[in-house]
């Protein structure tokens, strides 16, 4: 029988993350079934690090799959700030607004964007459901579910900002979202509200608090915490516009992650390393176990030498760069000139090039991936704090910028023009990291690439261009794979 996308790994492997050794002598070494991992506490840990691992495997067969590495250019190149040195290249699709809105090519990413997070909740739902018989340490079975439900509140969170019409906390959102998903089943299942999504989104996050609040200090950064669970909250409180609940999950996190802003050597250093003191919650890479041309540094990184990097490094967008001070350290992970930037042999060297993102060895893809920083949750809490009229929005601003920039002064804005400066400075210190198509759709902002660097040859772009594209638009709703929908019955596709 056909499953459907989301139901189709109610059976598939779990795969062994090597974070924890204690946790790789389970036999088999490479899957375990699901009686197995449902048996103890030990082998369910074992699975969730599959999870963990899952996050930087490759999908589909496309090298530009490569878990959410991926995704995060994805969602980066839908933006106004990545810029592409070449016009056909990987990504290029991306870039120019075509990928999301096919949904019938096997490449397309609104494909591989179902797949990847449909496939962490439907082996994050096995543990959440199966555990209660299981053996072992009460704290240890805590832990697992917690983070399960993490996993299945982030991976809805990521789905139906993508799929469905944006929150807006003025309406009833009861437009359709994405199939909510609280158990394995290979029944298609229909499009929940976007307002059901986020509800049950926030359910998972609070309970998962609850769990994982006063257990002992997780085993590596790519497990969640309570902190870390709570800068997850305040990620989606901010997308729905609930000011109050964004400001206090992510003063919350700050508080408790234990996390401190990096250095401005540190700044400068690669973003490559999760023992980075700034970093909450990250993929680490074992150099065992290199992710070749998948990886999130295979396309990112300045010097490793591949053809997409030789060819086509990535660069910032010359307007946003050009506002960054010259005292801020920010301003030293792009280049305006492209003389500093460390190419590999035989590559080119571009003007606004990046050197933020940099492999240690440039024969191997080999980066941690980061996926919060502490930086985030001080944006969060400044914005937050901002659109709610809250006169320390500018004192937390001012904490990470300084970080950056010893020359920066306090901001005397108040209102709009604080949110807008809290923005600029979001744009600038989370460039490639994942979040402009997202924010740009959840401040309900237009696409406008106009009077910067981007390149001016796309002739099979959506509109006439891929520079701009207005709030409201059929092109902020990815299309849902054609392959779902043709054993899905339930399920109705977005406008085309």
């Amino acid at each position: 029988m056909k499953k459907t996308i989301y139901s189709a790994f109610l059976t598939s492997v779990l795969l062994f993350s090597s974070c924890d050794k204690d946790y790789l002598d389970t036999s088999p070494t490479d899957a375990v079934t699901e009686e197995n991992v449902l048996a103890n506490t030990k082998n369910a840990m074992a699975a969730l690090n599959g999870i963990h691992r899952i996050l930087y495997l490759q999908h589909n067969g496309s090298q530009n799959q490569g878990g959410e590495g991926s995704m995060k250019i994805m969602m980066d190149a839908l933006g106004e700030d990545w810029v592409q040195t070449l016009g056909t290249s990987w990504w290029a699709n991306e870039h120019n607004w075509t990928s999301h809105r096919n949904a019938t090519s096997t490449s397309t990413y609104n494909h591989a964007w179902y797949y990847f997070y449909y496939r962490i909740i439907s082996n994050a739902n096995m543990l959440i459901n199966g555990l209660d018989n299981a053996t072992g340490p009460e704290a240890e079975k805590k832990m697992v579910i917690g983070e399960a439900l993490v996993y299945r509140a982030w991976a809805h969170f990521q789905l139906v900002q993508v799929f469905g019409e944006r929150y807006d906390a003025g309406k009833t959102n009861d437009q359709l979202g994405v199939p909510l998903m609280m158990t394995n089943t290979t029944e298609g299942q229909p499009r929940a509200t976007v307002q059901a999504v986020y509800d049950q989104i926030n359910k998972d996050l609070d309970d998962a608090i609850t769990m994982l609040t006063g257990l002992d200090a997780r085993p590596a950064k790519s497990h969640f915490n309570a902190a870390v669970a709570k800068g997850i909250k305040a990620r989606v409180a901010l997308t729905q516009q609930n000011w109050s609940v964004a400001a206090k999950s992510a003063q919350e996190a700050i508080q408790q992650s234990g996390a401190t802003l990096m250095s401005r050597t540190q700044y400068t250093s690669g973003f490559n390393n999760v023992d980075n003191p700034e970093w909450m919650w990250g993929s680490k890479m074992q150099s065992d176990q290199t992710n070749y041309f998948y990886s999130f540094f295979a396309y990112m990184s300045a010097n490793f030498s591949s053809t997409a990097i030789r060819q086509n490094p990535k660069k910032i967008n010359s307007v946003l760069y050009d506002q960054l001070p010259a005292t801020d350290v920010r301003r030293q992970l792009w280049d305006p000139t492209g003389t500093s930037i460390p190419a590999p042999p035989n590559g080119v060297k571009v003007k606004y090039g990046q050197k933020k993102f940099l492999v240690a060895d440039p024969n191997l893809s080999i980066g941690d991936v980061p996926h919060m920083r502490l930086a985030e949750l001080y944006l969060i809490l400044a914005e937050a704090e901002a659109r709610q009229g809250v006169s320390t929005a500018a004192t937390n601003l001012f904490t990470l910028v300084s970080a950056r920039d010893p020359q920066y002064v306090r901001s005397t804005n108040t209102g709009q023009a604080l949110v807008d400066e809290i923005l600029i400075q979001r744009r600038a210190e989370l460039w490639g990291e994942g979040f402009r198509f997202l924010d740009l759709k959840r401040t309900n902002s237009p696409l406008n690439r106009t009077g910067a660097n981007h390149i001016e040859q796309w002739a099979w772009a959506v509109r006439t261009n891929n520079f701009t594209v207005p709030v409201g638009a059929n092109e902020w709703q990815f299309l849902f794979p054609q392959a779902e929908l043709n054993v899905n019955k339930a399920i109705v596709q977005n406008p085309l």
